[in-house]
C-alpha cells in the first residue's frame, strides 16, 4: 500500500531544544568522535532540528527532509560554503575544484563541465565500463582470495580516466593515486578523532605523509594535461571540455585545471568502488537477493556481456544498487556553513553556525523504511524513489551541488554488477573484520575480503 510521505513530513516537530547532554567542555565532540555514525543515528530521535555545538561552534542537526531541501535546495546560496571540517582537511588535495568553489564560481566551473555528463555522452561509456571490468575480472581464478575493495578501485579508476580523462593508468600512477586517497581518508579520520588539532603548517609525520602522497598526485595529473595540451584528438571527454576552454579565452589557469581534473578523477572512481564493495558484502550475506538477482541477469543477458541498451530490463539490478546507497552511502555526511543570518522553518540561524544533514541517518528513518536495518531491494518496486522526499534519500546529494555524475554513477553500478556477478560468486572469507570508516568517504576499514567462485 502506498504511503502518504506528504503527510508524514507535515507532522513532524519544527525543533526539539533539548539535545541530548554532551560534555561539559567539549559537548558533543566526544560522541562524534567516539561514533560518529551512531551518534547522528540517534540524534534523529530528539528532533527534526537538534541544536548542539563542536567546542564553541554552533550546529544544528537536521533530521526532516522538508529541512534538509530547504538548506540544501532552497536556500542553497545561503549555505554553498561546505564547513571547514571538509575544507581544511582536503583543501590541499581537491584545490578550488567543484567540491570546494562556491557562488559563480561554481556555477561557471559545473556549467563546463556538465556537457560531459550529457546523456548520450553517458550512453557512450558503457562498452568501456563493462570492457574494464571483463579486463580485471579476466584475471580472477576459481577459489582465489582477494580484497575486492582494491580490485574495484582498479576497475574504476581505468574507468574514469578514460572516460573523462581519455588516458589509461600505468600500474605506478594507479598505486600513487591509491597512496593518495588512503593518505586523505586518513588524515580526516585523525584530525576528526583528535580534541586538539595540530596547525596543518607544522611537518608532523602524518603532514608531510599527506604532501608526498599530493605532490606524486599532482605529477600525475600535470602529465595528462601535458600529453592532452599537445594532442589535436578532442573525444569530448571531460578534460577535452576544460582544454578547449582554455584555448578559447577562458581564464582557467594550469593550477585550475589540476583543480578540477583531482576533482573529477578522485570523486568518480572512489565513491563507486566503494559502493560496489558494500554490494558484494550485502549480497554475500543475502544468498536469496543473490539468487533472483542472478535470475533475472540469465533472463535478460543469457550469459551475454550486458550493454546499457539492457539497462530499462535489469529493474532488480537497480534495485540493489539503491537499497545498498540507503544502508551504505559513500557519502554519508553533507556539512555546510551559514554565510549570513537565517532561518530554516521558523527556526533562527546564525552566520557561521554549521549545519549537518547524515544520509547515513536519513536513510533509516523508519517513516520512510519500514524495518530500516534490513537489505530490502524489493521496497524500491512501485516507485518508492519518485514518492520519497528530496530530503529522505540523497545518496548524491542534492540542491545546486548535486552530484554531476549521478546517471554516470548509477549506470555504472548496474553495468558493473551484471557483469561481475554473472560470472563470479563472492563471499566473504570466514573470520575477516567488517567494520565501517568513516572518513571523507564510507570506507571498509579492512578492506573486504572475499572467496571468487566461478559461476
Amino acid at each position: 500500500m502506498f504511503r502518504n510521505f506528504q503527510n508524514i513530513t507535515e507532522n513532524l516537530l519544527i525543533a526539539d531544544t533539548s539535545p541530548p547532554k554532551g560534555h561539559w567542555l567539549f559537548n558533543h565532540l566526544l560522541q562524534v568522535v567516539r561514533d560518529p555514525l551512531s551518534f547522528f543515528n540517534y540524534a534523529r530521535e530528539y528532533g527534526d532540528i537538534v541544536p548542539s555545538r563542536l567546542w564553541w561552534t554552533p550546529v544544528l542537526l537536521l533530521n526532516n527532509p522538508n529541512y534538509i531541501e530547504e538548506v540544501f535546495s532552497q536556500q542553497n546560496r545561503v549555505f554553498m560554503r561546505k564547513g571547514p571540517i571538509f575544507r581544511n582537511n582536503s583543501k590541499l588535495l581537491l584545490g578550488n575544484g567543484l567540491f570546494l568553489s562556491e557562488g559563480k564560481f561554481y556555477h561557471q566551473q559545473r556549467k563546463l563541465a556538465q556537457p560531459a555528463f550529457h546523456k548520450q555522452m553517458i550512453a557512450s561509456y558503457g562498452e568501456v565500463m563493462v570492457e574494464e571490468t571483463n579486463h580485471v575480472i579476466a584475471n580472477w581464478q576459481d577459489g582465489q582470495e582477494c580484497d575486492v575493495y582494491q580490485e574495484f578501485v582498479s576497475i574504476t579508476m581505468s574507468i574514469i580516466a578514460k572516460t573523462m580523462l581519455g588516458t589509461e593508468l600505468d600500474a605506478v600512477a594507479a598505486n600513487n593515486v591509491t597512496i593518495a586517497l588512503d593518505a586523505t581518508a586518513n588524515r580526516l579520520v585523525n584530525r576528526r578523532n583528535a580534541l586538539f588539532l595540530v596547525p596543518n603548517w607544522l611537518p608532523t609525520p602524518s603532514h608531510l605523509r599527506f604532501r608526498r602522497a599530493v605532490k606524486q598526485l599532482d605529477q600525475i595529473v600535470y602529465n595528462i594535461i601535458n600529453q592532452h595540451s599537445t594532442s589535436e584528438e578532442n573525444q569530448g571527454t571531460f578534460l577535452d571540455l576544460v582544454l578547449y576552454a582554455q584555448k578559447e579565452g577562458s581564464q582557467i589557469t594550469l593550477q585550475q585545471l589540476r583543480d578540477e581534473v583531482i576533482n573529477i578523477f578522485l570523486a568518480g572512481h572512489e565513491t563507486t568502488a566503494i559502493a560496489l564493495t558494500w554490494i558484494s558484502f550485502v549480497l554475500s550475506q543475502h544468498p536469496l537477493v543473490e539468487a533472483k538477482l542472478i535470475e533475472e541477469l540469465q533472463t535478460v543477458l543469457s550469459r551475454r556481456t550486458p550493454t546499457v541498451a539492457d539497462l530499462p530490463q535489469l529493474r532488480y539490478t537497480e534495485a540493489i544498487a539503491l537499497e545498498t546507497l540507503r544502508l551504505y552511502p559513500p557519502v554519508w555526511l553533507l556539512e555546510r556553513m551559514a554565510l549570513e543570518d537565517t532561518e530554516i522553518a521558523g527556526y533562527p540561524v546564525s552566520k557561521g553556525t554549521l549545519v549537518f544533514a547524515s544520509t547515513w541517518a536519513a536513510h533509516r528513518n523508519p517513516d520512510f523504511f519500514p524495518e530500516p536495518e534490513k537489505f530490502n531491494p524489493s521496497r524500491w518496486e512501485n516507485g518508492l524513489a519518485k514518492r520519497l522526499p528530496l530530503g529522505a534519500y540523497f545518496p548524491f546529494s542534492l540542491g545546486a551541488r548535486t552530484c554531476l555524475g549521478k546517471d554516470f554513477g548509477m549506470m555504472e553500478l548496474v553495468l558493473l554488477i551484471a557483469t561481475i556477478f554473472q560470472n563470479f560468486q563472492l563471499r566473504l572469507v570466514p573470520g575477516h573484520p567488517v567494520e565501517i570508516l568513516p572518513s571523507l568517504t564510507l570506507r571498509p576499514k579492512h578492506g573486504m575480503k572475499m572467496l571468487l567462485t566461478r559461476r
